[in-house]
Formats: C-alpha cells, sequence, structure tokens
C-alpha cells in the first residue's frame, strides 16, 4: 500500500488532537501498564544522572518525562511531537511533578532539527511504526547523537502475540469496513513485528552493536467490561473506527465486544497480553 507522507502526517495530527482527551482520562492506567516497557528502554539506553536526552513522538510525556527524573537536576530531556494537544498535556504532568529540566517542541520525529552531536541518548517508544518513513527518524537520531551515544526503540511485535490490539479488532470487523494493517505494512502497528526489520532500519541508519530482545507486558488491564468499553472508545486502538459508527451499531459493537474480552462475564476483569520488540543501537 502506498501511503502520501503528508496526507498521513496530516490525518495523523487530526486523530491525536480529537483523541487527546481520551489519553488524559486514561493516562495513569496506561502510563503502569507501559512502565515496564519505559523501565527497559532506560536501562537498554543506559540513561543516568547528568545526561541529555531526546525523546521521539514523546505524546503525553512517556517515556520522556520519567527520564527526565532519572537525569535529575544536571540533566535534561527534550521531549518532541507533533501533536501539541498531546504535549500540551505533557507540560501539565512535568509541571505536576516538579520537572525543571524537560523541554518541548512540536516537532515530527522525520524533520526536527537539533544540533548534531549534542545527546547522550535518544528514545522513541511506539512511534516508529507509525512513520511513513521511519528511516529519516533514525538518521535524525543518530546526527543528534554524540560519539558512543545510544539509540533506543520499542515497536509492536507479531498480531498473534498482541491480542490487545487484534482481539478487539476481530470483533470491530463484524460492524465496520475495517481491517488491522498487515505485518511489515508501513506505517502501521505491526510494521516492525519482525524484528529483522527493525535491525536493519538501525543498521541503515548507521548504528552499531545493535541488540533486539522481547518484552510481554499487559497493554490492557481492566476492571471490568464497562470499564474496558469506556476506555477503548476514547482512546484504544478502535476508537477512530468506533467513531465512524452508527449508534445502532456501536451499541450491539459495546455489547459483542464486552462478551468477547470478558469470556462470557461482563462484570468480570479484562486483561489482554501484548509483546513488543525493543532494539538498542549505538554510535
Amino acid at each position: 500500500m502506498t501511503v502520501d507522507p503528508a496526507t498521513h502526517k496530516r490525518e495523523q495530527r487530526e486523530y491525536w488532537a480529537k483523541a487527546a482527551a481520551g489519553w488524559r482520562l486514561n493516562d495513569e492506567r496506561m502510563r503502569k501498564a507501559t512502565a515496564p516497557m519505559t523501565k527497559r528502554m532506560i536501562a537498554l539506553a543506559g540513561i543516568a544522572p547528568g545526561m541529555r536526552v531526546l525523546d521521539l513522538a514523546s505524546g503525553n510525556g512517556e517515556p520522556g518525562l520519567p527520564i527526565a527524573h532519572v537525569v535529575g537536576a544536571a540533566g535534561s530531556v527534550l521531549l518532541s511531537d507533533q501533536s501539541p494537544e498531546q504535549l500540551d498535556f505533557a507540560r501539565e504532568k512535568a509541571s505536576a511533578q516538579a520537572l525543571t529540566n524537560v523541554e518541548f517542541r512540536v516537532a515530527d520525529a522525520e524533520e526536527i532539527e537539533v544540533a548534531e552531536g549534542t545527546f547522550d541518548a535518544v528514545t522513541c517508544r511506539c512511534g516508529l511504526m507509525f512513520l511513513p518513513e521511519p528511516i529519516r527518524c533514525l538518521r535524525n537520531a543518530h546526527r543528534a547523537l554524540r560519539p558512543g551515544g545510544r539509540f533506543a526503540a520499542a515497536v509492536w511485535g507479531p498480531p498473534q502475540l498482541n491480542p490487545f490490539y487484534t482481539l478487539p479488532f476481530s470483533v470491530l470487523m463484524r460492524y465496520a469496513d475495517a481491517k488491522p494493517p498487515d505485518v511489515g505494512q508501513l506505517p502501521g502497528i505491526f510494521a516492525f513485528a519482525e524484528r529483522s526489520r527493525l535491525v536493519a532500519l538501525l543498521s541503515n541508519a548507521g548504528f552499531n552493536d545493535i541488540a533486539p530482545e522481547a518484552l510481554e507486558l499487559t497493554p490492557a488491564d481492566y476492571e471490568s467490561g464497562d470499564a474496558y468499553w469506556e476506555a477503548v472508545q476514547l482512546s484504544g486502538p478502535i476508537s477512530r473506527e468506533i467513531g465512524k459508527l452508527s449508534a445502532e451499531a456501536k451499541e450491539r459493537l459495546r455489547v459483542d465486544l464486552i462478551e468477547t474480552v470478558t469470556n462470557g462475564n461482563p462484570s468480570g476483569p479484562v486483561r489482554m497480553n501484548g509483546y513488543a520488540i525493543l532494539a538498542v543501537g549505538t554510535k
């Protein structure tokens, strides 16, 4: 599938602007669910007190804000994202956490301009697969790093190991003309589901000592089917498609989806696993 980069980026900005309110409501739950990913990325990138770090596609501040706590007052973090609405929330969180070592910049990860060799580490969590030309992002990251600096990224692995995404989509397909992107499709959540593609991308951007690894986590963890539905229609992977449905179709989807994800017990908990691929490379 051929995607026009400019059109895709415009659509992404529009989507994130509309989704910002839902992400605010679900922020704490999602932060806890993805905390293992953030922690491991910090370790892979070798982030330590006093470092200067660039976080690409920062969204609402993860993992940039946790990184800011690690580097401390002697260090600094530049959080960047193409969505001003998402970064506005990240700013609010930084203020609430009394962080003074952070800077925010509305910038496309493929286009951001920073001085060469000024960062000790660069991170990008769950952003690469949604870029139409991720090699440009990686070359930016490589240029931004000092010699010996590290770039750490996280993406989602194979569809069959990510039911948090594929299960709700399988139900949605009964009500909407929608399907999840294919493995390897750029841009798309499974663009780097085969870790060899992520390794090749880092290598083509000039990184050395590339090391991929897997991480299992639980991106969907809710106390009930109703709680899951409230979250997924606001900020979940199928929220955009839900918004296109008629009221009648939306209600039928709600009942069906809750029945499916709770195994027939709507008042029971919802837990769906995820499988991420992380990789680190050195300049």
